[in-house]
């Protein structure tokens, strides 16, 4: 198990996890490597990298990531489990998979509060994300039951049938914002469809997979259903490459997500990519203001801005902005900072010391290019002594915003709202859809034609009416343009981890030309 110093509970235990209130302690006693069933360490010797808690800067632990040898047997545990798993009937999948759901519904506040320790992020959103994922595996454990093909009926009595067959072992990657999460909306559809899954988490966020991988197994699941192999760039090349995986789904960066994409390609290998947003956020002067307002911080500072749908070019009509900003730079201001395992806390820290100091980067550069810091935007100290070698900053507004500031042309994924002010319909959505991403966008106004209107010309593949990142996983999540391939989330799924094979059958004689 994992032991380290903590301020909580003493004597706690979390899936591995030991709490203990001044040990000053960390040390590895617990592997975060999963398949076949159980954990596995890694033999000495072996490449490991630090595991930083956020919200203190302490060291948790070293990970071991996973080689060549680790991979294959992972792998070859996917692919003994996919012959079992893949013969099983729809209700048996799904009996397990409600199961798990219900294993993750008990344990919801050790997982959210493990996800706390590892992200960063405020435990009422850790909470949520939990039962994400839970619904998530429910949704899809539901749909494992109706899997079928079509029949279609033929000249002379003969038919012909469709299979929709599983693919085989497919490999997620997930990215650091949602760790337990993103593990469960990539392995739910594709266990449902009757695959097996090797799943790699971000290395900066180990520490929840594996407790989906436990999740699956005391749910029932064949040992190597669900997997977990930790490592980096060279642990996901090896699973890109390696010949008995036939689908990758990756959610991550445009450039990373380019190389997955081509790893894949050399096997012919099927893709999703969930990759980045530069989203735009367009308040119209009819919109409730109230509900724009709120809608505009939910679109900035959910998991203190570190989401890739998030709506960061507010574009404001001209007329109520100063109102508009008013309003936001208000309630931005009143956001609680500080200890994300505080029900209260309304942001958490970032994710790590590198990306903090990147965020804060652009924050400078858009002064630089103009731009009016309207609030935050500044490094945060908690008042808490063991809180302060933490990651914090405070969430910032930038007015003034034009659209050639690299605020606004680059993802910052981290609490900066850029605004920008619009005068007309047609000026704002060519601006919107001015950009080589296209990940999601929303729209504020009272009138419902052009709400419509305005989703119809906009480049991206989840929009939103009156609200903002509300993802229910009935519905298909993904992008447009270079923010990905294929769908996360809804019935349109299960297409992308299955193949579709068709059987003619002759009733008839054979009519030959021979």
């Amino acid at each position: 198990m994992l032991a380290f110093a903590r301020r909580w509970r003493p004597a706690a235990q979390v899936y591995g996890v030991a709490r203990f209130a001044s040990s000053g302690s960390a040390d590895v006693r617990e592997p975060l490597n999963f398949w076949a069933g159980t954990r596995r360490k890694i033999p000495p010797g072996s490449d490991s990298d630090p595991v930083y808690e956020p919200s203190t800067g302490r060291v948790l632990c070293h990970v071991e990531a996973a080689g060549a040898e680790e991979v294959e047997q992972a792998v070859q545990a996917a692919r003994s489990a996919y012959a079992l798993w893949s013969k099983m009937s729809g209700m048996e999948r799904s009996r397990i998979m409600r199961q798990a759901a219900l294993d993750i519904e008990r344990r919801r506040e050790d997982i959210a509060e493990m996800e706390v320790v590892n992200n960063g992020k405020s435990i009422t959103e850790a909470r949520l994300d939990v039962d994400s994922a839970r619904l998530c595996i429910e949704y899809y454990a539901g749909l494992a039951t109706t899997l079928a093909g079509q029949h279609v009926q033929l000249e002379g009595g003969s038919f012909a049938y469709t299979r929709r067959e599983p693919l085989g072992v497919c490999v997620g990657i997930g990215a650091w914002n949602y760790p337990f999460q993103i593990a469960a909306w990539k392995s739910a559809p594709a266990l449902a469809c009757g695959n097996s899954m090797v799943f790699k988490p971000s290395p900066v966020t180990p520490m929840t997979a594996v407790l989906l991988a436990e999740v699956y197994a005391r749910a029932g699941a064949p040992p190597g259903l669900f997997n977990v192999v930790q490592g980096g760039q060279e642990t996901g090349s090896l699973l890109c490459h390696h010949p008995d995986v036939a689908k990758v789904s990756f959610t991550g960066s445009v450039p990373t997500g380019k190389k997955i994409m081509e790893m894949a390609s050399r096997g012919v290998k099927p893709v999703t990519l969930e990759l980045g947003g530069k989203s735009p956020l367009l308040v119209f002067e009819d919109s409730e203001l109230e509900n724009a307002v709120k809608g505009a911080l939910m679109a900035n500072f959910l998991s203190q801005g570190q989401v890739c749908s998030n709506g960061t070019r507010v574009f404001v009509q001209k007329r109520i902005l100063p109102e508009f900003l008013k309003e936001v730079v208000k309630r931005t201001q009143a956001i609680e900072i500080g200890d994300p395992l505080h029900d209260n806390t309304r942001m958490g820290a970032l994710v790590s010391q590198p990306h903090l100091n990147k965020v804060l980067g652009f924050v400078e550069q858009a002064k630089k290019e103009g731009a009016t810091l309207l609030c935050g935007g500044e490094r945060f100290t908690p008042s808490d002594p063991k809180l302060q070698g933490g990651y914090y900053m405070t969430p910032c507004v930038l007015g003034d915003c034009t659209d050639d500031m690299t605020c606004v042309r680059e993802e910052i994924f981290g609490p900066v709202m850029s605004v920008l002010s619009f005068d007309t319909e047609e000026e704002v959505l060519r601006r919107a859809n001015d950009s080589i991403l296209g990940l999601a966008a929303g729209v504020f106004t009272r009138d419902v034609k052009r709400a419509h209107r305005i989703v119809e010309q906009l480049k991206a593949g989840s929009c939103f009416i009156n609200n903002y990142n509300i993802t229910p996983v009935e519905v298909p999540f993904g992008g447009f343009k270079m923010s990905g391939i294929g769908r996360e989330n809804g019935q349109v799924t299960i297409e992308h981890y299955t193949q579709l094979k068709t059987v003619y059958v002759e009733m008839g004689d054979v009519d030959s030309l021979f």
